[in-house]
């Protein structure tokens, strides 16, 4: 029963998205749209190292970047096809991924988050000053748009559109093969603790680098969706902001689950653009509210509502305690 309820919900949503476009207003609203999908598979990406791994990656939009510039630099520099750079986007950052997860990984807690802190700046400085290769603060202009597959053309919002919410469908499916599979319970144990994860036979540093090469690697996915959406690339993809904003999508929608990135990375963007007719003053009622949503729901909304669940289940499994019969005196002659 759970099972069903869980896929058709999930259906639901699928039918949704496909027919967003026809309900929405104008292209402005399907841009907002595709740009919060692409940001939705990189937090999706950041969960699995941080919701389900326990360490927290500071670093994950400068892989985003990396991706980003690996489609801009080859397809603008040198001519490559936008859907065979856009193959070695992912695999691009997943290669950086693998060395700095070898040094990074050996630190623990607060002090993995602060290395890779100061690797996501390091990023950010590359990119803006090594001008023969990224074009610096000019940025990456003219990226050509994704080429048509047979009859699909990719030159139109529409059409834009429903390509990055095929590539949203594929990674959702993905990572719920990984997390739902004992690789994922493997990521999940080492969450809950190293010392018993260790003592369970799991090699703590391997697993822990296929969950940080795995998670960027669907930041540099997301990366080349958003050079080929955008067609312009600047620095500002590599700043950290842009993690906290991740960081935020799962805290609203759940940490260590599976829709709950999903549903931050589509709700805070547009919840955000209905507050810009406060203009200056948006942060001000948008704060409150992110404070509000952290006190009362901790565990994000889909993290509380599934913790409800779990409790209503387990107090149906409960048997009710046996009544118990009222003595009966028994009178001796």
């Amino acid at each position: 029963m759970k099972r069903l309820t869980s896929t058709v919900g999930w259906t639901f949503l699928l039918l949704l998205a496909l027919a967003f476009p026809f309900m929405a207003g104008n292209d402005y609203h399907l841009t907002v749209m595709s740009t919060a999908y692409i940001y939705a598979i990189a937090t999706v990406g950041l969960n699995l190292i941080t919701g389900y791994t326990g360490q927290f990656n500071l670093a994950h939009s400068g892989f985003m970047a990396v991706g980003a510039y690996t489609v801009g630099i080859l397809t603008v520099d040198y001519g490559m096809s936008f859907w065979l750079a856009f193959a070695l986007s992912g695999f691009v950052a997943a290669a950086i991924g693998v060395f700095v997860g070898l040094v990074s990984l050996r630190l623990k807690t607060h002090f993995f988050s602060i290395f890779t802190l100061c690797v996501g700046y390091i990023m950010f400085l590359l990119i803006e000053k090594w001008e023969s290769l990224t074009h610096g603060t000019v940025g990456i202009v003219g990226i050509p748009a994704p080429e048509p597959i047979g009859p699909l053309d990719f030159s139109e919002p529409r059409a834009q559109y429903y390509l990055v919410l095929c590539f949203l469908v594929a990674s959702l499916w993905i990572m719920h093969r990984i997390v739902r599979s004992l690789l994922g319970r493997t990521f999940m144990a080492i969450r809950n603790s190293d010392e018993l994860a260790q003592a369970l036979g799991i090699h703590l540093m391997r697993n822990k680098l296929l969950s940080f090469v795995l998670s960027v690697f669907f930041a540099g996915l997301a990366g080349g969706l958003y050079a080929g959406y955008v067609r312009f690339l600047g620095p500002g993809i590599a700043g950290v902001e842009h993690t906290f904003d991740m960081t935020m999508y799962m805290l609203v929608g759940g940490i260590g689950t599976l829709l709950g990135p999903l549903l931050g990375a589509i709700g805070v963007p547009w919840l955000t653009q209905y507050l810009q007719v406060l203009q200056e003053y948006r942060f001000v009622v948008f704060g409150p509210v992110l404070v509000l949503l952290v006190i009362f729901l901790p565990y994000g909304i889909v993290g509380t509502w599934m913790n409800r669940q779990r409790r209503k289940a387990a107090a149906a499994r409960t048997p009710a305690p046996p009544a118990i019969a009222p003595s009966k005196e028994v009178h001796h002659a």
